[in-house]
C-alpha cells in the first residue's frame, strides 16, 4: 500500500522541511500559550505542527502523498 516512491534526496528534504514546520508550529503554539499573539493563532500553529509531523513520517517511510496522487514533485 505505502510503497517507497521517493529517493534518498526526497526523503532528506521531507525530513528537514518537516522538522522546520513542526518546530515553527511548536514555537508559535508556545507563544500563543504565553498570550503574546491573538487567540486565532492556535489554528495556524496546529496546522504547521501537524503538517510537519506528516512530512517527517513521509520522509521516514520514503513515501510521498503527492506523488501517490500523481503530482510530479521536483525532488
Amino acid at each position: 500500500m505505502l510503497t517507497c516512491n521517493i529517493d534518498r534526496t526526497g526523503r532528506k528534504v521531507r525530513l528537514v522541511v518537516g522538522a522546520v514546520l513542526e518546530s515553527t508550529g511548536l514555537m508559535l503554539g508556545v507563544i500563543w500559550y504565553l498570550g503574546t499573539v491573538p487567540q486565532e493563532m492556535i489554528w495556524p500553529a496546529a496546522g504547521l505542527w501537524a503538517g510537519g509531523t506528516f512530512m517527517i513520517i513521509e520522509g521516514a517511510i520514503g513515501w510521498c502523498a503527492l506523488r501517490a496522487l500523481g503530482v510530479k514533485t521536483p525532488v
